[in-house]
């Protein structure tokens, strides 16, 4: 899946939805895979094993949190990524997608997204990285109200803080060079 989705750097915004339709199966096939998972873990041992597919799930919840934000422009809810990945309330002594895991996974969305801001202007489309900006400024928003102990969730938060400067960053030098439309502006942007 990250694979694939690793392509959306150099795709077109018009070619993005084929690309996605390509993602859907592959993210819908963890499905199967996680009732497997919840078949082999005895009943009321979840933390006990949840270690060995803790790194699979959270990719999993990056992939599905990307495909969101790349079809609707919207953040994906943890009741919804649990609903793609086909993990059920039933299962929640045994195998459930951990609040953890679901933060993890939209840190790697970040990430991923303060690329694809560089990425986008590259192709020509001066109007995401303003879009990508207000998502991850929402969502640093959300996340200092978070009250995070000094573990590796902690640490990963505060990479946030580097790629909201990057995507600010990428949108200030478009502002200057007059590629976007302001709020005050009504012109249509200049090309280069």
């Amino acid at each position: 899946m990250t694979g694939i989705l690793n392509r959306v750097h150099s795709t077109p915004e018009k070619s993005i939805p084929a690309l996605l339709e390509v993602v859907r199966p592959v993210l819908h096939s963890c499905q199967e895979t996680n009732a497997a998972l919840a078949s082999l873990v005895p009943p009321n041992q979840f933390w006990r094993f949840k270690d060995m597919w803790s790194n699979s799930l959270r990719t999993a919840v990056y992939s599905a949190a990307f495909v969101e934000y790349l079809t609707s422009g919207k953040l994906i809810s943890l009741r919804d990524v649990a609903e793609n990945l086909g993990i059920k309330e039933e299962w929640k002594d045994c195998f459930s997608l951990a609040v953890e895991d679901y933060l993890h996974g939209l840190i790697s969305l970040v990430n991923e997204l303060s690329r694809l801001a560089v990425n986008a202007v590259t192709l020509g489309n001066f109007e995401e990285p303003i879009r990508i900006s207000i998502f991850v400024k929402d969502i640093f928003a959300g996340f200092t109200m978070l009250n995070l102990k000094n573990d590796q969730l902690r640490r990963r938060f505060d990479s946030l803080k580097y790629d909201l400067k990057k995507i600010e960053e990428v949108v200030y030098d478009l502002s200057l060079r007059k590629l976007t439309v302001s709020k005050n502006d009504n012109r249509e942007p200049t090309q280069p």
